[in-house]
Formats: C-alpha cells, structure tokens, sequence
C-alpha cells in the first residue's frame, strides 16, 4: 500500500493485529513519527496530562507479558508504547504547562492567565480519582492519534487494555512519577500465519446507524 493512499484507505488496511513478526523490526523512523503524533495530539486545556513509555527491553516485555494475559504481541512486537496518565492534577503541574505555553509563544496574555487561575482553584480541589480519569480520556486522545499514525506508516498496532495496570505501574515505575498506565500499543509487523484476524472482513455498523444529523 503506498504511502499517497487516502487516509480512509489506512484505516480499512489497519486491524487489531493477533500474531506480530517477532523478527521484523518498525524503522526508528517511523516510530518517532508515530509518537510525535500521539504528542501533537489535542488534550483538555492543553495539559498534555499524559506520558509514553517506549519498552524495547526483552526482558521487562517478558516480564509485562503474564500480566497482560499472555498475548504474544507484548513480547514480538517491535516496540511496545505504555500510555501513562498523570495520577492527578496539581498547580505544579498546571503551572508548568501554562508557564511553558508562555515561553514558547513569547508572550503572557491576561486571558490566559485568568484561565489558569481558574484552572488552579478547580481542577486540585477535586479527588486524585476524578482526576485521574479525566487525564486518561486524554492518553486515549493520544492512543488514537498513534494508532492513526501507525496505519499511515504501514505498521500494525494493537491497543489493549487486557492487562493488571497496577502490576504494570510497578514494573515500569510510574508510581514514583507521578503516572498510571491507561493503556498499551504494541507496533510491529503482522505475520498471516497464525493470525486468526488477518483475513477476516472489518465489520463497522453502516454510517446510517452511526452518524445522527439534527
């Protein structure tokens, strides 16, 4: 599939990929497009309240793979990406977004200042929980961002959320920054062998039963 097909034609070629070619390898290349997609991606306020972890290690995917039932693609995908959300907003965190956008754009503009004023004397005062699943809607903003990115680029990817996010947490050492996982991408390259999905039809419900115009 060249790289001038439509977009629409990406996403009908892209499927949740079942059997991964342990010894085919996705180009850096193209996996720092992939995640320079997922970082351009839109998020609430602009807080980007989530973080990617890029596990190449054979021996943390050994590891990872029991506790995320024992599907193949942790351990012969090419790279696996853990979507980690913060697990709570704080004014450091805020203030350091906002103080970020100012540095960039060169200038400090009252608007957005009283915007992260408001920020601040909401989005602290409520519970870490609430908080944590508002940032996790966003790490999915920046999952399908990737997977989207990865479908353009010819590389198969697979998202998943089968598996224990706690044990997870600690074998990658989030809770000491401040994260959770939310969800994981293994990328690589399908092998049709033993890949039950591969030849299968994608099944979408019509654009009639879908898309409701008022």
């Amino acid at each position: 599939m060249p790289q001038t097909t439509a977009l629409i034609d990406c996403l009908n070629w892209r499927y949740a990929t079942k059997k991964m070619n342990p010894g085919k390898r996705v180009s850096q290349e193209k996996v720092e497009r992939i995640l320079e997609a997922a970082r351009l991606a839109p998020t609430s306020s602009g807080l980007q309240p989530f973080e990617i972890v890029v596990v190449t290690s054979a021996e943390v995917r050994t590891r990872i793979k029991p506790i995320a039932w024992n599907q193949s693609q942790i351990t012969d995908c090419s790279h696996l990406l853990v979507f980690a959300a913060w697990d709570n907003y704080t004014p450091e965190r805020i203030n350091h977004m906002f103080d970020l956008t100012n540095e960039v754009r060169g200038v400090k503009n009252e608007g957005w200042e009283n915007y992260r004023n408001m920020l601040l004397d909401s989005y602290p005062q409520r519970s870490a929980e609430v908080n944590f699943q508002h940032t996790a809607r966003q790490a999915y903003i920046g999952l399908s961002a990737a997977l989207i990115a990865a479908a353009f680029e010819e590389v198969d990817g697979t998202p998943m959320e089968g598996f224990d996010p706690k044990a997870l947490d600690e074998i990658l050492s989030l809770p000491a920054r401040g994260l959770r996982s939310v969800a994981i991408l293994p990328l690589g390259y399908r092998q049709e062998e033993g890949d039950w999905l591969v030849k299968l039809k994608k099944v979408r419900r019509p654009r009639e039963q879908f898309v409701t115009e008022v």
